[in-house]
């Protein structure tokens, strides 16, 4: 049974500072991508951040400079570290896994809130 339980989620101030983690199990293929997305209107969801297996990297132009996305192979875990919040920020975050033959698995949400 798959599962990715996100954690790191919270009220913050504007400028201050969260850290989101993703852990992926029961996942049987080797995992390629691993990235984050965020609600939008609509109930869509935006993309944030996605990191590859071999560690390259995007980031949405709303977050660049501010956010950065790294992982843990070994624990099958994907990180958010998130600086310099912004109001605009506050939303449901999403952690995405991508394995190789390309099937997609999403976790639960975490609410960041940033407010004074």
């Amino acid at each position: 049974q798959v599962q990715l339980v996100e954690s790191g989620g919270g009220l913050v101030q504007p400028g201050g500072s969260l850290r989101l983690s993703c852990a992926a199990s029961g996942i049987t293929n080797p995992i390629y991508i691993m990235g984050w997305y965020r609600r939008a209107p609509g109930n869509k969801r935006d993309f944030v951040a996605t990191i590859t297996q071999d560690g390259d990297t995007k980031y949405a132009d709303s977050v660049k400079g501010r956010f950065t996305i790294s992982r843990d192979n070994a624990k099958n875990t994907v990180y958010l570290e998130m600086n310099n919040l912004k109001p605009e920020d506050t939303t449901v975050y999403y952690c995405n896994v991508v394995d190789l033959p390309g099937y997609r698995y999403w976790g639960q949400g975490t609410q960041v809130t940033v407010s004074s």
